[in-house]
């Protein structure tokens, strides 16, 4: 199975990474930028993500981002100065007809992972879908939103893990949950910064522990998980958006090799045969 112009293979391991949102067009295309050359640095299967609109933030008063007519124009100088594929978010059946002509991968959000009309719309763009697993879904229930996409007609996508819910404020990743959704026939890719927030843990917005990244990155590699998807961002403290999740672009290139290390012994060993 493809997703975006990449395909599942012991050979590839796509990630996704950007910015939680578009913060300014001068911003996300500086992003954008350095990490295409992270992706030529060394030699990525490289997706670019980056959301227009974040409907889910916490408070009424916290930055959502730019409306989707000023983003698609951002989204296309980011292709064209780039070369990326594109990943974002959609909150509305209205939505992914309109993205379709200028982005690769069309992402589900968690909290609407099940929501039937979203999802049929996104799969009869053509283009791929990633959706977020819920964080209040087991990973078997995935196998209903697999078939709500195969009824839609579609044949690329994929599903992230990014944490269950446990108690109030918190998160933990089962890392049983990769191989039990792949066994449904659909590939799987970790969630490495939300799998680390706090949920509403700072009452007005949502916290988290940006240092447990690269343990429950490594986690997930090692159980086999297809690709990756983190949030980078070149200020995470100052980011508008989940700043205290999103990793910071300065160890990129560290993080990223030593995951891509796990991956290739344990191909070379037939672990993830």
């Amino acid at each position: 199975m493809r997703f975006g112009p990449f395909a599942f293979t012991q050979d590839t391991f796509p990630i996704i990474a950007g910015p939680c949102v578009i913060e300014s067009e001068e911003h996300v295309l500086k992003m954008a930028q350095q990490l295409a050359q992270a992706r030529d640095r060394l030699g990525l299967q490289l997706i670019f993500k980056t959301s227009f609109d974040k409907a889910n933030r916490s408070s009424l008063t916290s930055f959502r981002g730019l409306s989707l007519e000023e983003s698609l124009p951002i989204f296309r100088r980011i292709k064209e100065t780039t070369n990326l594929p594109l990943l974002t978010d959609v909150h509305t059946p209205d939505q992914p007809a309109r993205l379709a002509a200028v982005v690769d991968v069309i992402q589900i959000p968690a909290f609407l992972c099940r929501q039937t009309d979203l999802l049929v719309a996104a799969a009869r763009t053509g283009r791929t879908v990633n959706v977020k697993k819920g964080q209040f879904l087991s990973p078997w229930e995935v196998g209903n939103i697999v078939a709500k996409l195969k009824d839609a007609g579609c044949e690329s996508f994929a599903i992230t893990e990014r944490g269950t819910s446990f108690g109030y404020n918190n998160l933990v990743t089962d890392m049983r949950a990769i191989p039990i959704m792949q066994d449904l026939g659909v590939p799987v890719i970790f969630d490495a910064t939300h799998s680390a927030q706090l949920p509403g843990g700072e009452g007005a917005t949502t916290g988290g522990r940006r240092e447990t990244i690269p343990a429950v990155a490594r986690a997930a590699v090692a159980a086999g998980c297809d690709g990756l998807f983190m949030e980078v961002h070149d200020n995470p403290d100052q980011a508008l958006s989940d700043s205290a999740t999103q990793w910071p672009l300065d160890k990129f290139d560290g993080l990223v090799t030593g995951l891509l290390a796990i991956r290739k012994t344990y191909v070379e060993l037939g672990i993830h045969d």
